[in-house]
């Protein structure tokens, strides 16, 4: 039986190698990203995501074609750095209109047919940096927060329905998103030496870190196994990061965290 997947922010990166590798596993897939791209055998829906009738009308071209959705993976995200103090209001409003409300408005488009034929899989591209919070990124570790929450009171909500909820949170990924992070034109003197300090160590774990496939690889899996899981960290280093940030204090992951990303030695 046919299986129609829908994958957010598809033209590279997670999203990308996501898509083609759902589609060698007998998904039709549809990319849903603010511009059309070009993959072989991934159909592209122009979608602007923090627009909620641009997202209505790509999820209708879907039922419109198929008349269900098996499989929503939420990927699409953006990054700002800077120092909390310094961020503009409007940055701090569209970092969360994308990586929050956006990826809400769309699950709320899916869910009514989920719901209709009683099955589906909501997959959503979190990050560790919701449990292991960074300075200077904190708006982006703030959205994805809030991502792993609503998505995890999700699943107690649409349990009945056979929709299975998962959030994947992964740590350092070498992809494009390093460099289309977006970054404050101007930082405060109080904070400027630290942040270059620790934007470099983020930027050089990502450009150092697991490749997207991996990613794609648990997605396919989520989506696949008979009970998914609720939140999925990926590597056994990162698996590692996450238990230790859980049961250590507080005090002393924060001490660490300020040491690792520019703090004084």
């Amino acid at each position: 039986m046919e299986k129609i997947a829908i994958v957010s922010g598809a033209s590279s990166g997670i999203g990308k190698d996501t898509a083609l590798l759902l589609k060698d596993n007998g998904y039709t897939v549809y990319g849903f990203n603010r511009k059309k791209a070009e993959i072989a055998g991934i159909n592209f829906i122009a979608t602007d995501l923090t627009n909620t009738e641009s997202i209505k009308a790509a999820v209708k071209e879907v039922i419109d074609r198929h008349g269900k959705i098996d499989l929503l993976v939420n990927n699409a995200g953006m990054g700002i750095s800077g120092s909390i103090e310094n961020t503009a209001s409007d940055s701090a409003s569209y970092i969360f209109d994308v990586n929050f409300f956006g990826t809400f408005e769309l699950t709320k488009c899916v869910l009514p047919h989920m719901r209709a034929q009683m099955s589906g899989r909501i997959i959503t591209i979190g990050s560790l940096a919701s449990i292991f919070y960074l300075p200077f990124q904190g708006f982006y570790s703030a959205t994805k927060a809030a991502v792993t929450s609503m998505f995890n009171a999700l699943q107690l909500e649409v349990r009945p329905f056979n929709i299975n909820v998962t959030t994947i949170m992964p740590g350092d990924i070498k992809t494009d998103f390093t460099a289309n992070r977006k970054k404050n034109d101007y930082e405060l003197p109080a904070y400027q030496e630290r942040m270059k300090k620790s934007v470099a160590v983020m930027e050089k774990d990502e450009q150092n870190g697991m490749p997207a496939s991996c990613i794609a690889k648990e997605v396919l899996k989520q989506a696949t196994k008979k009970r998914p899981d609720l939140n999925v960290v990926v590597g056994s280093k990162y698996k590692l990061i996450a238990l230790l940030a859980k049961v250590l204090p507080a005090s002393f992951v924060n001490n660490m965290i300020y040491k690792i990303y520019g703090g004084d030695n």
